[in-house]
């Protein structure tokens, strides 16, 4: 019985404690103060039970108040669950599936129909799924499970499983268990090794050669006249690979890292392509290659211009560096949905199974022959990275024997009417 009860009670004796008073003494003046006294009681009871039928539907927290909101909250947490990017699979003691969300779903792809309330065993055959959940129900939390999976490609997961204890007990009623996919953190891993493996090789080996030939001279081979200058240009020629590879790796590394800003601005472009030619003329007229410029004197690129030279030095090098001798190089241009530079060599060509790899960083389909003309390896990631900061991208064509034919596609150049209405636009408006 609670207070409320009992107030209205302990009223209710009161008047009855009055009225025999009144029959007993029979005083007339008694029975108004006790109708009063009644009628208070009676109108007080009334309200203090409203109260507490009041207080019975509405919940303490005040959180839910209405049936609909209460419906409400379970969609809520399933539409949540089921939007999470990480896997959620729970199991109960017996090792069944009793709730899951959408990726986790995703991962059993090979089942058919619903995996829910299907034991564990049932939807996968992987052993180290299978541990973890079956340490979990017994009480032993399990972390740092590698899983993968061949849907759409290999793709990695870390699991995580812990015990489900009741909230009224103790006792282990299954486990909880979430996949983390980190396929893209294993793959930057993987990178990362890889990258840092080519720098220490690629910087070994000049060092090496330079590091020799000091102690050559220092042992008394700076007195022999013959050789002396021949070490010494030949110290000169690695120390200058390895400055080349150092200002490669801070380059790419700040492409990369978003700290380069490119100021795309309307530029001619023959003569920024008549200028990468000339600066590299004298390595084409030692292997007596003739390099075209056939862009038209009218075309126009949106572009950042020191980037745009850095993009074409880096491919016009390199197909002076793999033609033939006596060949060509040609420089085009196509202008359409996008704006097309191609660099076109008459080299050797490359094979199809290099071409997808040949924009990553230190990959060469040659590695004697690419270290023999002084390449870092990087000029072509550098490419990329580059064109995919102006929106665009580079692309490669090649056929062995044939040639090999880089295009840079660039979003095409605005009109120079529509350049010009804009300045006035942006004059009007400030």
């Amino acid at each position: 019985m609670n207070r409320y009860r009992f107030l209205f009670l302990l009223l209710l004796l009161a008047c009855a404690f009055g009225l025999a008073l009144a029959l007993t003494l029979r005083a007339s003046f008694v029975f108004p103060i006790l109708g009063a006294v009644l009628f208070v009681g009676l109108s007080l009871g009334y309200t203090l039970a409203t109260l507490e039928s009041r207080q019975k539907v509405t919940p303490s927290s005040g959180t839910v108040r209405h049936g609909n909101e209460i419906e409400f909250q379970p969609k809520l947490l399933d539409a949540t669950i089921n939007e999470m990017r990480e896997g959620l699979l729970v199991v109960e003691a017996g090792m069944r599936v009793i709730a899951s969300n959408r990726a986790a779903r995703n991962l059993f792809s090979n089942i058919e129909g619903a995996i829910d309330l299907r034991r564990l065993h049932e939807i996968t055959r992987n052993p180290a799924v299978y541990e973890a959940f079956l340490y979990a129900v017994k009480g032993i939390e399990r972390g740092g499970v590698k899983v993968e999976t061949y849907k759409d490609g290999r793709r990695i997961f870390d699991l995580r499983v812990v015990p489900l204890r009741s909230p009224d007990s103790a006792q282990i009623s299954g486990a909880v268990g979430v996949f983390f996919d980190i396929t893209r953190l294993e793959r930057l891993e993987i990178v990362r090794q890889e990258f840092l493996s080519n720098v220490s090789h690629e910087l070994r080996t000049p060092l090496t050669s330079i590091i020799a030939l000091a102690e050559t001279l220092e042992h008394g081979a700076i007195d022999d006249g013959e050789n002396n200058r021949r070490f010494l240009s030949i110290i000169q020629k690695n120390a200058a690979r390895m400055q080349r590879l150092i200002e490669d790796i801070l380059e790419l590394s700040a492409i990369e890292a978003g700290n380069v800003n490119v100021n795309r601005e309307r530029i001619r472009l023959r003569l920024l392509v008549d200028d990468v030619i000339v600066s590299l003329s004298a390595g084409a007229m030692n292997r007596n290659i003739t390099v075209q410029n056939l862009v038209k004197s009218d075309a126009f690129v949106d572009a950042d211009p020191h980037r745009l030279i850095q993009m074409l030095t880096n491919l016009v090098d390199n197909a002076i560096k793999f033609s033939r001798d006596y060949g060509s190089v040609v420089v085009r241009h196509e202008s359409g949905d996008a704006d097309r530079i191609s660099v076109e060599d008459s080299g050797e060509g490359i094979a199809p199974q290099h071409l997808d790899r040949l924009f990553e960083r230190f990959y060469r389909v040659d590695r004697a022959r690419s270290r023999e003309l002084g390449g870092t390896g990087l000029g072509l990631a550098i490419v990329k990275h580059l064109a995919r900061a102006h929106g665009g991208e580079v692309t490669v064509k090649s056929r062995v024997g044939e040639g090999t034919r880089f295009t840079i596609e660039l979003p095409p150049a605005k009109p120079a009417e529509d350049t010009q209405r804009a300045s006035v636009s942006i004059a009007a408006a400030n």
